[in-house]
């Protein structure tokens, strides 16, 4: 209220209608999510590794996986 009422010099109606999402802006808040950069990514990689242990191979959650097809397979598909 004294960031509003004080800093911004709002009435007290003026402060009170405003969303805290308002507010933070004219503040100069910033609650945004942090740009994906290639450490970010690489640290989210990091944390939340492929594989058994989340949701890969050997995982019952991660359910069947499609089958590969060969040449014949894929001419035949194909309607050839």
């Amino acid at each position: 209220m004294r960031a509003g009422l004080r800093g911004l010099g709002l009435k007290p109606g003026e402060f009170w209608d405003l969303t805290p999402a308002e507010l933070a802006l004219m503040l100069g808040i910033d609650f945004g999510a942090a740009a994906m950069t290639r450490a970010r990514l690489g640290d989210l990689m990091a944390r939340f590794p492929d594989g058994a242990a989340a949701g890969g191979a050997g995982d019952p959650r991660a359910g069947p996986k499609p089958a590969r097809m060969n040449q014949q397979d894929r001419r035949q598909a194909d309607g050839g």
